[in-house]
């Protein structure tokens, strides 16, 4: 862990290079210089928030890069209940994007990342709701944890703990827990279970990072009374990179790529505001950390280190930076004494990096393969080399987790490369490679996880790690590296991954959902994928008892790891409705593995491997459909398709310069992916093309849209706004507006049945003003709010129909949900209403 922190917390190490994650890092003379400047302060503040992208970057990327002070973000969240503008992974996937995307962030900024347990469970309106499904008191124990393991100074809160309803639940609730757990934190028989591996920590003060939005208005702001606000200037230019303090913030915001916060960096004067609510008041403002000591005079003995590092930053050589070596070293070891753990830790993991730049020394463990099986030999490729003067000594290296030592005695000599390949026998009870916080079943509200030591780092935890135990300048320095795995691509050049424990053997039944609308029998695919050679053994589908599954095995042999084989199942499914969960099982030597190896892989984070049960939900359905040839326009990304394709329908994906009336011809329905008017910006100029479609009695279907940033205002034919309405309840009573209308009766009969089951919530985003020729259709609301009319509206036009629904059918079509189904079918069917004159296309 003091790797991963040290490497959070390096300054300006976002070098303005688009990087694998894992690729490692090569600071030039001025980063070498602010990390010994960063030495020398013993301050900390902890950012606490919901979400990832609630954090102030500006605000983290100042006080980390220009006070220097140990900056966190504890976001309470991975975000896993928001949508994906680059990709379908939606829910848990999508955590694990967006936890990357925070990672990365921070690597710019100079902060550090840390999460609690929460699950993102999707939109909450206030933060009663909110803690009604997180665990509280578990959230409460992580933030209390966090802060007794970071032991801040200073806790800043993005949202305000007073104003409940105001904002997003999330966003008040995780201010709410923040200040209960001011005090809490220093109390010891709060959570006293934590303190066989923390103590007790009181920070000094706490802040609300306040600003106009939270007025209303920039002029409600300007008019308030700040006399308990503290300003901060935070527009630093630094001319050793040639950037300002915001355009380091904007790189960092804009790793948020999954949220579409590509973000333009600004120059000049910025102010922030911090609003006192906890602790001991400021007297004079001048900084948030006034009357604390943020020098080594805070631990006991440490004066001296604190005079050397002075000495270490004012007569730094730029041109030779290995000048400093002899003095970081003595500081190194001077550290070593203190009784102090704390500090003398982050500092000593930070000095020995710093020490490792200044003399070039690059160490670096590679393995053969990029995955590995539990009991395997890893092939690695040891890489060491001083590109200094200063006498460096290779003594040995130690391979984890088996803790083997091999001696070595070997000099680095200036410049002159050391190769050693190194076999690495992993054990068999090494855990396969996965996201920690989904190894085990969570809730909706809490993933879970059970080891307190855990709780709270960002990342996936990796064991195979190699230890050079070096001797620099007489004094012996461990320095930890996790193995990687690189090659060369021919257009990328040089790529890193990391390496990957893997099962001997996955599966994955490639259709998630599987619909049988009759008595019909099925084919069902199941890939499987080798974790290493010569695997051989009997795959086989697991279904309730009345559902028949032929044949009952299927053997399998693949020589060569990696290879991939694909085999068919034939499943019939029972006479009545029903719902099952199919697993596909490889049984090798009497060891059963039921692991789905999910890849994600995107250029701008780390590649993730998620293991999930190889498993699909098979329904039989009531359910009746037609033979319509659909046309769909992807927007933010999602799996809507595949559903679409899984109910018999021709479904052909358009790019926005393929409509055309030509192309258009072929098709009975058009349907809009998530937020298309959003994302697609080519929609603009092709609604006269679509609105023409639908004259000719053609039916066009358009999904929820962010009533923010649309490419067009006029996304219907006729009037029609979208609002900020939703309904988040997702088993909220359904009212029938409408019940006659076709769109209610044919070819499936619509009643409230259909509306259980649904996931996350019932939809976003409804319009709340349309054109009189709407028929909205249904009418739902969350507790203690007025009706919402506008998740699905219905409006003839000229031939066909237009129709436009918030619904989160992008959710409940992937979860298998069967009234959604049955409406979508509905929708696609609704055809040949009386004809009635084209009303004038909006310009």
């Amino acid at each position: 862990m003091q790797k991963k922190h040290l490497q959070a917390i390096l300054l300006f190490l976002f070098c303005f290079q688009i990087a694998i994650a894992q690729q490692p890092q090569k600071l030039n003379s001025v980063e070498i210089y602010n990390q010994i400047q960063k030495l020398n302060f013993l301050g900390s503040v902890l950012y606490i928030a919901a979400h990832p992208d609630d954090e102030n970057t500006r605000l983290i990327s100042y006080l980390s890069n220009e006070t220097k002070a140990r900056t966190g973000y504890l976001s309470l969240t991975r975000g896993d209940g928001g949508q994906n503008l680059i990709g379908p992974q939606l829910r848990e996937l999508l955590g694990v994007i967006r936890t990357q995307e925070l990672i990365e962030a921070r690597k710019i900024d100079g902060g550090e990342q840390f999460f609690s347990r929460a699950n993102d469970f999707g939109f909450s309106k206030n933060p009663t709701e909110t803690l009604e499904i997180w665990d509280k008191q578990k959230v409460l124990s992580d933030i209390v944890w966090a802060i007794r393991k970071f032991q801040p100074d200073v806790i800043i809160n993005r949202f305000d703990h007073r104003s409940p309803g105001t904002t997003h639940g999330h966003h008040t609730a995780s201010a709410m827990l923040s200040v209960e757990s001011f005090d809490l934190a220093n109390n010891p028989t709060i959570f006293p279970e934590q303190l066989k591996l923390v103590q007790p920590w009181q920070p000094k003060r706490q802040f609300f990072n306040t600003s106009w939005w939270f007025y209303g208005s920039k002029e409600k702001f300007d008019a308030a009374d700040k006399s308990n606000l503290m300003e901060m200037q935070i527009g630093t230019y630094f001319p050793s990179i040639g950037k300002s303090n915001q355009e380091i913030a904007a790189l960092s915001r804009s790793r948020h790529q999954s949220q579409g916060f590509g973000s333009t960096g600004s120059r000049g004067e910025e102010t922030e505001y911090l609003e006192f609510i906890n602790g001991e008041p400021l007297k004079n403002k001048s900084s948030i950390f006034e009357g604390i000591d943020t020098s080594w005079n805070r631990v006991k003995g440490g004066k001296p280190i604190g005079e050397l590092l002075t000495t270490i930053a004012s007569q730094f050589d730029y041109t030779n930076p290995s000048a400093s070596i002899p003095n970081l070293a003595k500081a190194y070891t001077m550290m070593q004494s203190l009784d102090e753990k704390h500090w003398t830790t982050l500092k000593s993991s930070a000095i020995k990096e710093i020490i490792a730049a200044c003399s070039g020394l690059y160490l670096e463990a590679v393995a053969q393969n990029q995955e590995a099986t539990p009991g395997s030999i890893v092939k690695l490729k040891i890489e060491a080399i001083n590109r200094s003067i200063i006498p460096i000594q290779l003594m040995s290296v130690t391979t984890l987790p088996e803790e083997k030592n091999t001696p070595q005695n070997a000099a680095l000599n200036t410049n002159i490369l050391k190769n050693i390949n190194l076999d690495l026998q992993l054990p068999t009870t090494i855990a396969y490679t996965q996201p920690y916080w989904l190894k085990d079943n969570g809730t909706v509200g809490m993933y879970t996880v059970d080891d307190q030591k855990n709780i709270g780092i960002p990342d996936i935890i990796r064991e195979v790690k190699v230890v050079f135990n070096m001797q620099i300048n007489g004094i012996d320095i461990p320095f930890e590296r996790t193995v990687v795995y690189k090659y060369n691509d021919g257009v990328k050049g040089e790529m890193y991954n990391y390496l990957d424990i893997v099962p001997e053997i996955t599966t994955s039944i490639l259709d998630k959902v599987a619909l049988f609308k009759d008595n019909k029998n099925k084919t069902v695919a199941v890939k499987i994928k080798a974790g290493k050679d010569a695997v051989k053994g009997n795959l086989q589908l697991e279904l309730p008892s009345n559902w028949m599954v032929s044949p009952k095995i299927i053997p399998f042999n693949l020589e060569k790891k990696g290879m991939e084989q694909i085999v068919y199942f034939e499943v019939t499914p029972p006479n009545q409705p029903s719902e099952a969960v199919a697993k596909s099982i490889a049984v090798i030597d009497n060891t059963q593995y039921d692991k789905d190896q999910i890849i994600i892989d995107y250029n701008h984070i780390t590649k993730q491997q998620v293991l999930k049960p190889a498993e699909a939900k098979f329904i039989k359905l009531d359910l009746k459909t037609n033979e319509e040839r659909i046309g769909y326009i992807m927007g933010a990304g999602d799996e809507v398709p595949k559903s679409l394709s899984q109910m018999g329908y021709k479904v052909t994906l358009l790019k926005p310069e393929e409509i055309t009336p030509e192309k258009l011809a072929y098709f009975d329905v058009v349907m809009t992916g998530v937020r298309a008017y959003n994302t697609v910006k080519l929609l603009a100029n092709k609604q006269s093309i679509l609105f023409d479609f639908i004259k000719e009695g053609k039916t066009m279907i358009v999904q929820y849209n962010n009533p923010n940033d649309l490419v067009t205002p006029n996304i219907a034919p006729i009037a029609l706004k979208i609002s900020g309405d939703r309904v988040t309840e997702e088993n909220a009573e359904v009212r029938f507006l409408a019940p006659n209308h076709p769109i209610m009766n044919f070819p499936n009969k619509i009643t409230s049945k259909d509306f259980e089951g649904w996931k996350q919530e019932q939809g976003l985003y409804y319009p709340n003003e349309f054109d009189k020729a709407f028929t909205p259709i249904l009418s739902s609301n969350d507790k203690g709010e007025t009706p919402k009319d506008g998740a699905l509206l219905v409006a003839p036009y000229g031939k066909g129909y237009y129709i436009y629904t918030g619904l989160s059918l992008f959710r409940e079509l992937p979860e298998g949900v069967p009234g959604a189904f049955r409406l979508v079918s509905n929708m696609i069917s609704l055809k040949s209403p009386v004809t009635i004159p084209a009303q004038k296309i909006k310009n």
